[in-house]
């Protein structure tokens, strides 16, 4: 029979040791003690920092779980089986497992309601590219989800349920006024618990964290484990000002470092995602490089602030606006660009087809180049016309061929195009009727197709000098 020790303890028996000790050393044997005058009870400060009570009560209804289903291809569990260490230190924390019987893997994160329609923001990596995606709900309802659209660049999706009754919405917040040290309130979905909340404060702002090209990320210590992912992050006042989306631990679990997409670029993605199905970022294709002291004393330039352009693309709109490799770009619109990651982020804000003015040093010399804004080939994707309901992309991503065709420049795993083989590398001369020059041809086939009620689409593809052709299924949305 098991036995089970008793005992309290240490310090707990310490100290009733000592007042046992006190209390006895005040009794004399044989004289009368009068009896105790009571004692007043003294009221302990309460620890510094708001009440999340009346904030939590208010929000949580709005905050949902998301759970996932996802076929796990061969390409998908070989690329799991070879992590690099040290990008498994920084964990993305939506929570899955895989059932290997049905090569099936189930997963699950959070999200919040933002419109009364049932419009929900969550994180990219918890969507995915699932076959099934359902949204329950604080009050234990469960609905089918769609995917309007998914940013990879920002790790920002936006799903749709419809509930049948309004929902109630969340309000965002401005996040460049969140201050460090300011108090902040995390909820979410973490181990699968439902919902959870726990606070702390904003202990940085514009935190880069290797996670893409437009790191720019809110860091708290409020807790948060996986199944946190796509979860909001609050201020005070209950207004999201984060998108909960990564933390850094070398175990997996929460050791006060997580990071958060602040509202204000959450607010443009989605803005994006809910017009269009996907985010349409500006290109001037260049490549950068950052400036330090010992370049801008050869360059003859007075400070190391600016972004070195050495290289330009070329029939890019940096090649048509005569820039050229050794300029240093200073400003973008009146934006001032003291990195290249500034310069990205302005170029990305500019809608295709704008025109930009850039502040450009050029041997020392101050000069201006008004650019037209080109659309980033590598954001191109067999997507939904514009103002139309974002159909579910084949999960390609396209670029123009000088020699003809349209290279596939990635594949997403789990995505129809995967499912039919199809590779980075491979061209696609043609889509359904049509001969293909630029992305957008393929992305009109596919509209066409989808249109007209068909339920796949014939690309013709070269790879390696062969061409064949492949029915790729188009999913309903």
């Amino acid at each position: 029979m098991p036995r089970f020790n008793l005992r309290r303890p240490t310090i707990i028996a310490g100290v009733l040791a000592l007042a046992l000790g006190t209390t006895a050393l005040t009794a004399i044997p044989g004289t009368a003690q009068p009896t105790p005058a009571p004692v007043a009870g003294v009221a302990l400060p309460r620890p510094a920092g708001p009440d999340f009570a009346d904030v939590a009560a208010r929000v949580g209804p709005s905050v949902v779980r998301v759970l996932t289903t996802e076929r796990a291809t061969p390409a998908a569990a070989e690329g799991r089986r070879g992590v690099n260490p040290m990008e498994e230190m920084l964990r993305r924390y939506g929570q899955g497992q895989q059932q290997q019987p049905q090569q099936r893997r189930a997963g699950q994160g959070s999200g919040f309601v933002i419109d009364a329609e049932g419009f929900i923001v969550t994180n990219a990596h918890v969507v995915g590219e699932n076959n099934e995606v359902k949204v329950e709900l604080a009050d234990g309802r469960e609905f089918q989800a769609r995917v309007v659209g998914r940013d990879t660049a920002t790790d920002i999706a936006l799903i749709k349920v419809e509930a049948g009754t309004p929902l109630v919405a969340l309000p965002f917040g401005n996040s460049d006024s969140t201050r460090v040290g300011e108090w902040v309130m995390a909820m979410g979905n973490p181990f699968g618990l439902g919902g959870t909340v726990t606070a702390g404060i904003v202990s940085a702002r514009g935190r880069q964290i290797g996670a893409g090209p437009y790191d720019d990320f809110i860091q708290t210590d409020a807790s948060i484990n996986p199944g946190n992912s796509g979860g909001p992050l609050f201020n005070a006042s209950g207004e999201v000002v984060g998108v909960n989306t990564a933390i850094f631990s070398p175990s997996g679990g929460n050791i006060g470092i997580g990071f958060a997409v602040p509202s204000k670029m959450v607010t443009h993605v989605v803005a994006q995602l809910r017009d269009h199905g996907s985010v349409q970022r500006g290109w001037l294709g260049v490549s950068l490089q950052p400036m330090d002291r010992d370049l801008a004393t050869a360059m003859r330039l007075d400070d190391t602030k600016g972004a070195l352009v050495n290289a330009v693309e070329p029939n890019s709109p940096a090649a048509k606006a005569e820039l050229r490799a050794g300029d240093v770009i200073t400003a973008i619109d009146g934006r001032r660009v003291e990195t290249p990651r500034d310069l990205a982020a302005g170029v990305a804000d500019v809608a295709p087809g704008r025109t930009a003015t850039l502040a450009v040093l050029r041997d020392g010399t101050a000069m201006e180049r008004r650019v037209e804004i080109g659309a980033n080939p590598a954001n191109a994707t067999a997507a939904g016309k514009p103002g139309q309901p974002a159909q579910p992309s084949l999960g390609i991503g396209l670029a123009p061929r000088p020699e003809g065709g349209v290279a596939i420049t990635r594949v997403e795993p789990g995505s129809v195009a995967a499912e039919r083989g199809l590779r980075a590398g491979d061209v696609v001369l043609r889509a359904g009727e049509r001969e293909t020059a630029q992305p957008q041809d393929v992305v009109e086939a596919v509209t066409a197709a989808r249109t007209a009620g068909r339920s796949s689409i014939a690309l013709q593809v070269e790879r390696d000098g062969a061409r064949r052709f492949v029915a790729v299924p188009l999913r309903a949305a």
